[in-house]
């Protein structure tokens, strides 16, 4: 397959997210982050708002950035005006296509005058836009509850006029991916345009879709870092890009190797924390802590990993928790210079467990050299062997 390319709409759309407000300085490091990271186009905020808006928009458009600098616009001259002032040289703009959403937006009623109404005001800002010296993307929003025949119409009417990228919006979570790349195939076949999707994740398939609508033949995928955006968020930049590389065997143009700095980056400023769990990126998405898992992965990665860790700028960590085994106990042992004889494993190993379970986390390096001690001394103080350790939970690696 052709190589996939990305809109990242972190600080547009991921800034719309309930709460989220960056700073000027915020959004010029997060977009120089992008640009570091090798995305195709930052969708770098709405201008019409104004203030430090404005302000941010036309620092990222001045900032000698390889990225294509993008603003989002409505279908509104005003928005046009306001992207021109900025300094961008490229804008976004986006029509309702949905019927609920013409009527609420356009005012337009949900029938072919309507419609016929609302391709027309398109086509005319598009115009204008065009007349300002400006490059014009056009975005369908809520296309995935809209008709798929007047989606296709305003598709030909934009590339009849000169614009050639188009999105296609999933604006509510809606689409499902079984019948996505069916349906989105259809329209990659009716309309000869650079199709891009913008999923979002009200039922956790942000990511799904838009790997559907890549299998349907859409060239270009709209994202955010660590999928942060309005209500449930957009489908994440990492995962989308690490799914296409691993499961799709499509060419991704990013260094991977940044994603968990420019996660971290981002939820810093977003002041929301990464989940532990979060895919790619999350603190605790390469610890392992379960025996047959730390005894397996330290063989052979790939026995519980689906990539290595530094291909996103991780590590893989082992956790010595109350599912720990020997062989992770042994490797983190060596690794903190903690000399055990092999007998004391089994007592430590139960001291180990217990330490967890009771103080709800893992033992750091001091912790774990005073167990190991007190399990040396309690063997030598006893005379005995070491049993086979705690019968309650039978040693697994």
């Amino acid at each position: 397959m052709n190589p996939v390319r990305f809109t990242d709409c972190t600080l547009r759309d991921g800034e719309q997210a309930a709460g989220v407000a960056f700073t000027v300085a915020e959004k010029v490091a997060v977009a120089r982050a992008l640009d570091a990271v090798g995305v195709d186009r930052i969708e770098a905020g709405s201008p019409v708002m104004g203030g430090g808006e404005a302000q941010a928009l036309h620092a990222i458009a001045a900032d000698g950035l390889r990225a294509r600098v993008v603003a989002w616009c409505r279908a509104d001259r005003d928005d046009v005006r306001a992207a021109r002032a900025c300094g961008v040289p490229e804008v976004h703009l986006c029509l309702p296509a949905s019927d609920a959403h013409l009527q609420r937006v356009l005012r337009v009623t949900p029938d072919a005058a309507g419609r016929a109404r609302a391709r027309q005001h398109l086509l005319d800002v598009v115009a204008a836009a065009l007349d300002l010296g400006l490059a014009v993307t056009a975005g369908l929003e809520d296309a995935s509850r809209a008709d798929d025949g007047f989606v296709a119409d305003l598709a030909w009417a934009l590339a009849e006029h000169g614009v050639r990228h188009v999105r296609w919006a999933d604006t509510v979570g809606v689409l499902e991916p079984v019948t996505a790349a069916e349906r989105l195939g259809r329209m990659v076949a009716q309309v000869d345009v650079d199709w891009e999707i913008h999923a979002h994740d009200d039922f956790g398939l942000a990511t799904a879709n838009t790997l559907a609508a890549v299998r349907a033949g859409f060239t270009w995928v709209s994202t955010t870092v660590g999928g942060l955006g309005e209500r449930a968020g957009n489908a994440a930049t990492e995962e989308v890009a690490m799914a296409l590389r691993h499961l799709l065997d499509v060419p991704v143009g990013l260094d991977t190797t940044r994603f968990r700095a420019l996660a971290r980056l981002v939820a810093t400023a977003a002041r929301r924390p990464l989940p532990a769990g979060k895919a790619v990126v999350g603190g605790a998405v390469f610890a392992h802590e379960s025996g047959i898992h730390t005894a397996g992965v330290l063989a052979t990665p790939t026995a519980y990993e689906p990539f290595p860790p530094e291909e996103v700028g991780g590590r893989r960590r082992l956790v010595l928790g109350n599912h720990a085994g020997r062989a992770g106990l042994r490797h983190v042992l060596r690794e903190r210079g903690i000399d055990v004889e092999e007998r004391a494993l089994a007592p430590l190993l139960a001291a180990v467990r217990e330490h967890h379970t009771t103080s709800k986390r893992a033992p750091g390096p001091a912790a774990l050299r005073q167990l190991a001690d007190r399990a040396v001394r309690s063997l030598r103080q006893d005379g005995d062997d070491a049993g086979p350790g705690d019968p309650a939970r039978p040693e697994v690696a």
